[in-house]
């Protein structure tokens, strides 16, 4: 099969993607490497294009090099070339379960979990159901005309957006002229609200390997810049604290690697996935797990594997026999 990476995307985490990209590509240089637009086109491009984009968080990627086709047709071409996708990309249509449905009607092979567990770990609501059921504690929602109320009642709530990621769109509800921005928000996409839960973020990656093992890597201890990891403290202030392993109790952290196997089982996930918690006084609590989480040099799931003593390069590979695998079937 001939490898080919796959970056960019249609939604806002584009520009993550092509961070993720320039971390696989290192990692697997002989792959090709097809970048896919905010136009929904493909486009071919070149290891020099690539790493010569100094600020992909910043600032968009240009191909420069013509289209292949949409989307669609770029992956006609991938099964006629019976080409392997690494998915270097991160939310919306990459992410929800329509491209690994577009795969897999198409019988390509692709890295990361199939179409009906990305769909349903993409939406952090269903996600929620799916993970209390294999007994992981999740925080309440409260609905949006239900929300001064529960401001009054709990002090502070936190809104997202229902299907994205890397942060974005994180609003902090600490005062009721804070639920304008989350009413202005809901009429464009669909809102989740919690009470806002004290306490230690934390992130814990889990990874299946060809030889039919599938474990937690050792959690993550968060401390954002200025109290909140949304976009800005995740990927563009340095003094974002990311450490790894976390300084956890031992029993706290063999819980969060519990509760992470728990879920990604729970969301039928292959391959990897990496779940947020808070810790509390309680205990660890379920914020969201992501099916492709982000791949750049900076990014926590990488953090996690070389703490475990797994090289990129081989986590790769692995993955890369794993969709094969997953394929033939």
């Amino acid at each position: 099969m001939r490898i080919t990476i796959l970056f960019g995307g249609t939604n806002k985490e584009r520009l993550v993607s092509v961070a993720s990209a320039q971390a696989l590509h290192s990692a697997l240089p002989e792959a090709d490497l097809w970048f896919w637009d905010a136009d929904d086109t493909v486009h071919e491009t070149s290891s020099a294009a690539l790493l010569k984009h100094a600020r992909p968080f910043e600032d968009p990627f240009k191909p420069g090099i013509p289209s292949i086709g949409t989307i669609e047709a770029a992956l006609d071409k991938a099964r006629a070339a019976d080409r392997l996708l690494v998915l270097g990309l991160h939310g919306g249509t990459a992410e929800n379960g329509e491209l690994q449905a577009m795969c897999e009607t198409r019988g390509i092979a692709f890295t990361g979990s199939g179409s009906a567990s990305s769909h349903l770990a993409f939406d952090k609501v269903a996600a929620k159901r799916f993970a209390a059921i294999a007994g992981v504690t999740a925080p309440a929602g409260v609905a949006l005309q239900d929300a001064e109320a529960a401001l009054a009642k709990y002090g502070k709530l936190i809104a997202k957006p229902a299907r994205d990621g890397s942060s974005y769109g994180l609003i902090f509800v600490n005062a009721i002229q804070d639920l304008v921005a989350v009413r202005r928000a809901a009429k464009t996409e669909e809102y989740v609200i919690e009470p806002f839960i004290s306490g230690v973020e934390a992130t814990c990656g889990v990874l299946e390997q060809s030889d039919g093992s599938v474990f937690s890597l050792p959690p993550i201890e968060i401390v954002p810049a200025g109290g909140g990891f949304d976009y800005t403290a995740k990927y563009l202030l340095k003094s974002t604290q990311e450490i790894c392993p976390g300084r956890f109790s031992p029993e706290i952290s063999g819980q969060i690697m519990d509760l992470a196997l728990r879920a990604h089982r729970a969301l039928s996930c292959a391959g990897y996935s990496r779940t947020d918690f808070i810790v509390a006084e309680q205990g660890p609590i379920y914020l969201e797990t992501n099916t492709l989480p982000g791949l750049t040099k900076a990014s926590l799931y990488p953090k996690a594997l070389k703490a475990q003593g797994i090289d990129f390069g081989d986590f790769l590979r692995d993955q890369i026999v794993l969709a094969e695998r997953r394929a033939r079937k």
